[in-house]
């Protein structure tokens, strides 16, 4: 099951979205961490999101596997003036022990119904470039607009990866 928290859901399970986003870091996802990484900075991490969440410029979902959280996304809904029918899908992931369940898939789909509702004709993405990911936006209609060498480090900091930069028209 998928489904939308609140700023106030998010403050009462930060344990719970901490859980995941370590789990995903120290299994090698390119989120934006690099190892060590604690649960405190994940929990760090999205306490600073909750005011993005709480003004309704940040939008999150959350899959629930046997009642449990298991893997979320969020949608970037606030954008510059001259891009209101855009929204960025930002922070996708599935516990690593939760995988293999279609739950990414469920939340891309989500996110993208959501998206629609809310008046978005384009959804935009990066991902870490020959990422797992990577296949599962091009089957859901992602289509790649570019790659830029050297993005990021990777998890272990031990080389700089390529990042893909991938776009959907909803309309």
């Amino acid at each position: 099951m998928i489904t939308e928290w609140s700023a106030h859901d998010m403050a009462l399970r930060l344990d719970d979205l901490a859980e995941i986003l370590h789990a995903c870091v120290t299994d090698g996802a390119s989120v934006g961490f690099i190892l060590p990484h604690t649960q405190a900075e994940a929990k760090t991490f999205w306490q600073g999101l909750l005011a993005e969440v709480e003004g309704g410029v940040r939008r999150l979902y959350v899959a629930l596997d046997q009642g449990q959280p298991a893997g979320v996304v969020t949608l970037i809904t606030a954008m510059p003036g001259n891009q209101p029918h855009r929204g960025e899908v930002s922070k996708l992931l599935v516990h690593p022990g939760h995988r293999r369940k279609g739950l990414a898939r469920q939340l891309m789909q989500h996110l993208e119904a959501e998206a629609r509702r809310l008046g978005k004709g384009l959804l935009t993405l990066d991902t870490r470039t020959g990422d797992a990911a990577e296949p599962l936006y091009s089957a859901l209609g992602f289509q790649t607009a570019g790659v830029i060498p050297g993005y990021c480090l990777d998890v272990h900091a031990e080389r700089y990866d390529s990042t893909t930069y991938m776009f959907k028209r909803l309309d």
